[in-house]
């Protein structure tokens, strides 16, 4: 009997992809929820799994092809070699359950020691509950919900799992569903990749998305010869997201500069240390450890706005965004834990970012989660600029090209490098007393290595 796996509904907002790589062949046997295609989307590189099972007789798309919603991918026939893929299937969903636990108990002993991880350093990727960690509750507000667990302030008190394969989880994962939303039809609340998808078409509806008219253009062509160029999927996601945030934040920008002049010796000094690692000691990243620590002080700006329940929603977590310019337009990678990394893991952690997502390697993991962005257009020029928050963050800091001016220190003009910050804020939630203390504290930590250790 012949089946048919269509291209299905992968999350909100994504209509169409283009296919990175086929995985499976002619002559294949596929098991349900296998993965079986890589797909680019307008959000990320995503994994796409069949929802039938059977041996695969006819591969209907190539790699490069643009494929869309409801488009025939494979046809299939069912047979006896269809256990075989399903056991297959089975034996790599446990070995990837095994590895979930005990990627969990590494962290609960972590948490015991004292809220770090385990012993044998940063692991790069972070478990799937940082996805959840956007929902924690303010101070004094009760519990946080994990990944289908329950956390109080107090510390771990598990609860009931979510119930859902590891292949359903990444499913969600990679189109930005959170998995512990999610209904499940099957046995005992078991979640599906039907599930999954219900869910997204639900998000979606409630968002109303798509119900606002496009503004009318005029014919250019009326006037000379024009050329059109389709949007990219990632240049469609960065339209899409920065005309959402830009409807929703009610954005003010301050400006200040800093005398990096003593930081700039201690970079220069320091950076062979750095490079003989494997990194590069960039401002950038001594940006990101810097508002790390700033956010500390000035918690309002690691926070989010719920609008609905007219609550402020308080992050106990540092992971900071940073923009990187790509061939394919704007991505913004986020670094966790920023706090708990010293300099060479950031500047690491950071060009191994940079490098993936020029590269078109970076996933949809990679690019959740943040609570405050930075953007760097010093290695361009500029000596300001208006960034826009990274919604729903409340915050972004803007660095501009550093360049040499006489400043008058001790009855006399000396040159110095003065390095332009911008910071742009929601000012629904963020004064601007506020956003000048964050900002001169900022500046301040730049100018002088020892502020942050006795401030």
């Amino acid at each position: 009997m012949a089946k048919e796996f269509k291209l299905p509904e992968l999350g909100e907002g994504i209509e169409s992809g283009d296919v990175v790589s086929v995985l499976v062949g002619e002559g294949d046997v596929v098991a349900e929820d296998q993965g079986v295609l890589e797909l680019e989307t307008d959000k990320a590189t995503v994994e796409v799994p069949c929802d039938v099972g059977g041996k695969v007789t006819r591969v209907h798309v190539a790699e490069g092809d643009t494929v869309k919603v409801g488009q025939l991918i494979l046809t299939l026939e069912e047979g006896g070699e269809e256990q075989e893929g399903k056991e297959e299937l089975k034996a790599k969903e446990q070995k990837e359950k095994k590895e979930e636990e005990k990627e969990d108990k590494g962290e609960k002993e972590g948490r015991q020691k004292g809220g770090r991880p385990p012993a044998g350093g940063e692991r790069e990727e972070e478990p799937e509950k940082d996805e959840a960690e956007e929902e924690t509750k303010p101070p004094g507000k009760g519990a946080e919900v994990v990944e289908g667990r329950e956390r109080t302030r107090g510390g771990a008190a598990p609860a009931k799992a979510v119930p859902a394969s590891p292949a359903v989880r990444r499913f969600a994962r990679e189109i930005g569903i959170d998995i512990g939303r999610v209904a499940g039809t099957g046995p005992n609340g078991r979640i599906s990749i039907d599930d999954v998808k219900a869910h997204s078409r639900q998000v979606r509806q409630e968002s109303g998305q798509g119900t606002r008219p496009a503004a009318e253009l005029p014919d250019f062509s009326r006037f000379g010869e024009i050329e059109r160029e389709s949007f990219s999927n990632v240049r469609r996601a960065t339209a899409r997201h920065l005309a959402k945030a830009w409807a929703h934040v009610v954005h003010v920008t301050n400006h200040d500069r800093a005398d990096v002049t003593r930081l700039e010796e201690l970079r220069q000094r320091y950076a062979p240390n750095v490079e003989a690692a494997g990194g590069k000691l960039t401002v950038t990243a001594i940006a990101v450890k810097l508002a790390a620590e700033a956010l500390k002080v000035f918690p309002k700006f690691n926070a989010s706005i719920d609008v609905e329940n007219q609550e402020i929603v308080y992050k106990h977590y540092f992971h900071i965004g940073v923009a990187v310019d790509t061939d394919r337009g704007l991505l913004v990678p986020v670094i966790r834990n920023v706090d708990r990394k010293n300099l060479i893991d950031l500047s690491l952690e950071l060009k191994d970012l940079a490098e993936r997502a020029r590269k078109g390697k970076i996933g949809p993991d990679d690019l959740q989660g943040g609570c405050f962005t930075i953007t760097n257009l010093g290695g361009i020029g500029g000596t300001s600029f208006t960034p826009i928050v990274n919604f729903p963050e409340v915050a972004i800091l803007g660095l501009s090209r550093t360049s040499v001016e006489p400043v008058y220190l001790d009855g006399r003009f000396e040159p110095r490098k003065i390095l332009p910050l911008s910071l742009s804020y929601d000012h629904r939630l963020v004064d601007g007393a506020d956003a000048a203390r964050f900002l001169r504290w900022m500046a301040q930590a730049l100018e002088d290595p020892f502020f942050v250790m006795v401030g």
